[in-house]
């Protein structure tokens, strides 16, 4: 096909594309002020360069997650229509919203929408000039695409249609593109491309110009040579990684993984790229005509060094995923219980930086209200909750913080963690639709409010593919609603935030048979952030469905209990999945693997150390915190809510010490006296060791199992209707007689006493249940904490 014919049909393809696909402007050093001050207009309250924005319909907000008694609130709204809000204490039966108690509301808002701008890619502080223009030029990096079937940019000094530079391109059937442009206006006779990518494979691109001929290398292979004369010139767009614009805004994401991008000043021969594929990515560049190269071997952190002569360094906007490797690692070579595996010690691991355009971590809106938090108010769960409409129909949204004691207040005998880290970790679709009371809140989300609006979590992967691995705590939280339900909207059933309420509720004395138990609130970030909070406390309540665990907050937990401290868990599928968080717990990280289990697809062994502290992530219990060693019961599994507790140790003194619960050997409690919801047992679950081990049929070669340490007491035994047991390896595997959860009390060997009922539903139970409370009463009598006095 001749040039001016594949020319005229590359433009046929594009049309549409690049008409509307310039390269954004940054605040470059080519810039006057003039221009900088009137782009900035562009962006929101926390800057970061023009970049493409997606406008939200509906109402969507968040605040401080965790917040002292006497500091402010800062409410952070976008609505496109006009709205109230008030600040209410959650109190009174969780089932009554007019028991809660409203500190104040605020006047009638106007609409304040306030956009989102997803989508991460490195943006180079410094660019590319030269008004005389290259004598010769080559662009080379490596990507791994986890989509061909969008325009993305790779390396790029771009913006169309006036400042048409340089550029590496991966256009919509797939193909690798080249651009050589003047630097001024585009002219389609200077984009070349022919070489097809693999998908989700590592492919070596390199264009090449020695002033006369342009060659465009892929994977080694010359996939067309073209005649080009005359100049060739940066020219003053922004210097990308990962993007190229729209309009004056960095857009057209890519959706892969990048690894060692070059510029030079000469065109490599033959001989030059077949080296630098041999390289796979582990060498830099000779440094013979280097301009600039980035190695990307930071493995955390915002910011990327060039390893040029030019000091191109770069920022990255919209976090990206670190600790992928490069082109020469394998990630599913490691083996899943490969202990000794170091990956800082991996020589032949090499670097790279996953992109994605639904990158977002910090919606960085302006406040809208703030509210101080009065300093007597009670430690506990509040949200600020908005009553909005749109189109006649009225909506509400919640949201959620927690109010800490402040450090001069005297501290209780109980201090209850909210599992905040799985309400953040199954906030699937951030910005959904409208909703109003009790509402139906899948494991995927609500429906998105926008149909580009990112909407992953850790049960849902990026948009292309891409596994989610960070998750940002400057956003909103839909999850962590008191109104959202789960399974069946006829059994009232939660297993976030509002699962969570029951035992604050009893522990206040709205279900039960006391005057309420004095006690603190804190979150998993709280614990994580500083470890020496459990301090001065006798026992701590996790509760509700605690999945996600720091190392730091799990440490934290052993060490209290060791010192002497007291637990009770009403809890299941308990301290499941690692987290770590950023230096300023501004982004949660979760690595998992096997989506059969829940982890992401596309993930590898490989992939799975953490950024943040370059350690094994996954699963707790195969990176070194199982929950057995700390709190005596171990996951194993999940499916309905429709099972009940067996007494099975009735004359044990947590039974009738010193409130005679009257139990038979084999009496069913923790469910509702009339046989019906609320159930006890249910949705996930934990048990013993002893009894998790005894479902293991299959042990993996080099494993040796673990044994279950001394001191441990089963009260009563969790029975359901077959189904959705996993043994200790995961492997689906039958229950013993029906066992999905074990009611444990443990004198741990290494000190501390643990009361464990193991399910997610056990608080739940609470609200119904008389002999269940006695028993609750109990096992905080001999943690010797008293209730308030009558």
């Amino acid at each position: 096909m001749s040039q001016h014919h594949d020319r005229r049909r590359f433009l046929k393809q594009t049309a549409g594309v690049f008409a509307g696909a310039g390269l954004a402007q940054s605040t470059t050093p080519v810039l006057s002020r003039d221009d900088a001050d009137a782009r900035s207009s562009n962006q929101p309250g926390d800057s970061i360069p023009p970049h493409r924005s997606l406008k939200l319909t509906g109402l969507h907000a968040y605040a401080e997650k965790s917040i002292a008694a006497g500091d402010t609130l800062h409410l952070r709204t976008s609505s496109s229509v006009p709205y109230k809000l008030s600040i209410c204490q959650l109190a009174g039966d969780v089932d009554d919203q007019k028991k809660d108690v409203v500190l104040h509301t605020f006047d009638e808002s106007p609409a304040t929408p306030q956009p989102i701008r997803p989508g991460s890619y490195v943006r180079v502080e410094k660019n590319l000039t030269s008004e005389k223009g290259f004598a010769a030029v080559t662009l080379e990096c490596w990507v791994r695409p986890w989509t061909l079937k969008s325009w993305q940019g790779l390396l790029t000094q771009y913006e169309y249609e006036d400042d048409c530079g340089i550029g590496l391109f991966i256009d919509d059937t797939g193909r690798a593109l080249f651009y050589l442009g003047d630097g001024g206006k585009f002219d389609e006779t200077r984009m070349f491309g022919r070489g097809k990518l693999n998908h989700r494979r590592w492919n070596h691109i390199a264009g090449t110009w020695d002033g006369k001929k342009v060659v465009l290398w892929v994977n080694g292979r010359k996939t067309g040579e073209w005649d080009l004369a005359g100049a060739v010139k940066p020219g003053k767009a922004p210097l990308r990684l990962g993007a190229y614009g729209k309009k004056g805004v960095a857009d057209h994401f890519l959706e892969g993984d990048l690894a060692m991008p070059a510029i030079y000043d000469r065109a490599l021969s033959a001989e030059d790229v077949r080296k630098r594929i041999d390289a796979r990515g582990l060498k830099t560049p000779p440094k013979e005509g280097l301009l600039a190269c980035w190695p990307l071997d930071e493995e955390g952190g915002d910011q990327v060094q060039d390893s040029g002569p030019n000091e191109l360094s770069g920022q990255i906007i919209n976090h990206g995923a670190w600790m992928i490797g490069g082109p020469s690692f394998k990630g599913d070579d490691i083996g899943r219980y490969d202990e000794a595996y170091d990956p800082q010690k991996d020589e032949k691991r090499g670097h790279g930086l996953r992109f994605a355009s639904d990158d977002l971590f910090d919606c960085r809106w302006k406040t809208t209200q703030t509210y101080s938090i009065p300093k007597d108010a009670k430690s506990g769960l509040y949200v600020g909750r908005y009553e909005y409409a749109v189109e006649g129909k009225p909506y509400e949204y919640n949201v959620t913080f927690n109010v800490r004691r402040p450090e001069s207040r005297r501290k209780p005998s109980i201090l209850v963690l909210v599992s905040s880290s799985s309400w953040r970790a199954y906030n699937s679709a951030g910005f959904p639709v409208g909703v109003r009371g009790l509402h139906f809140f899948p494991v995927g989300g609500l429906k998105s409010s926008h149909p580009q609006a990112p909407a992953y979590s850790c049960y849902r992967n990026h948009r292309h593919g891409q596994p989610a691995y960070y998750f940002g705590m400057n956003m909103p939280w839909p999850s962590a609603a008191p109104n959202a339900l789960f399974h069946d909207p006829k059994m009232r059933y939660s297993h976030l935030m509002r699962s969570e309420l029951f035992v604050h509720r009893w522990l206040d004395g709205v279900y039960g048979d006391h005057e309420g138990y004095e006690y603190d609130v804190v979150t998993d970030y709280d614990l994580h952030s500083n470890p020496d909070l459990l301090k001065g406390y006798k026992t701590i309540f996790i509760n509700g469905h605690s999945e996600y665990w720091s190392a730091e907050a799990f440490t934290a937990v052993d060490r209290f209990l060791a010192a002497g401290g007291t637990a009770a868990l009403l809890s299941g599928n308990t301290m499941f999945w690692r987290t770590s968080f950023s230096e300023d717990g501004s982004v949660m990280e979760c690595r998992k693997f096997d989506p059969r289990i829940g982890g992401r697809g596309g993930a590898t062994i490989g992939e799975l150390y953490h950024s943040q502290d370059k350690k094994r992530g996954s699963l707790m219990r195969e990176c070194g915190y199982p929950a057995w060693k700390c709190v005596g019961l171990e996951c194993c599994g999940w499916a309905g809510v429709d099972g009940v507790y067996h007494a099975d140790a009735p004359d044990h003194f947590l039974f009738n010490k010193p409130e005679k619960c009257e139990f038979k050997k084999n009496e069913t409690f923790g469910h509702n006296p009339n046989g019906k919801y609320p159930l006890g047992v249910g949705h996930e679950w934990d048990i013993r060791l002893s009894s998790l081990l005894k479902m293991t049929r299959k042990v993996p070669e080099g494993v040796k199992l673990p044994e279950e340490p001394a001191g441990i007491t089963t009260l009563a035994r969790g029975i359901r209707p077959p189904g959705g047991t996993l043994d200790y390896f995961t492997a689906n595997a039958p229950a013993i007689d029906g066992l999905c959860a074990e009611m444990i009390y443990w004198e741990r060997p290494t000190g501390g006493r643990v009361f464990h009922a193991g399910s997610i539903g056990a608080g739940w139970a609470l609200s119904v249940d008389p002999k269940w409370r006695t028993v609750m009463r109990n096992v905080l009598h001999h943690f010797d904490v008293k209730p308030k006095p009558a």
